[in-house]
């Protein structure tokens, strides 16, 4: 289930992001990197962009996605995460994540979305590709934001083609 994100979700979802990062992909990202996780309403919701979380069936944050907004036309991918055990196909939440961020992005009617992703995720990347993500250079970003750079790759998606 795909729900809008709120603070009892908080230590779910900080716990989802760090594993995956640093235990799954040995990124080494820590907490103090990424403060928008300390706040999602802040950093997120409050602002213009929004946060979503998959629940399993006993209400476990299983995976997470979030959308900031930076401009009137443009936002920012961010935190789209799945434990391993809930990834694929056959039960679709990254998938489900995904359709939620890019209604709410079309609603409000945004132009484009732009991501990071660690050179390492190249699991990842394919799924950005399949979903119309082109893979851009850092010096070509329309907008500048922060990110713990690991190497990443940039992504963006044009919401008038799609």
């Amino acid at each position: 289930m795909i729900v809008i994100y709120d603070d009892t979700y908080k230590e779910d979802v900080i716990q989802l992001v760090l594993h995956i990062q640093n235990v799954e992909y040995g990124v080494g990202i820590s907490i103090e990197e990424q403060p928008d996780l300390l706040d999602i309403q802040s950093n997120y919701i409050n602002d213009g962009g929004n946060f979503w979380v998959a629940l399993n069936e006993n209400g476990k944050v299983v995976g997470s996605i979030g959308l900031q907004k930076k401009t009137n036309e443009v936002a920012i991918l961010k935190k789209f995460f799945v434990y391993k055990e809930y990834r694929g196909k056959e039960l679709g939440i990254g998938t489900s994540l995904y359709k939620a961020l890019l209604d709410f992005a079309n609603k409000q009617r945004f132009l484009k979305v732009i991501l990071d992703t660690p050179s390492k995720a190249t699991r990842s990347h394919s799924f950005y590709k399949k979903v119309g993500f082109k893979e851009v250079a850092k010096e070509d970003l329309t907008i500048i934001y922060d990110y713990p750079d690991r190497d990443s790759l940039i992504f963006e998606l044009d919401l008038l083609d799609n």
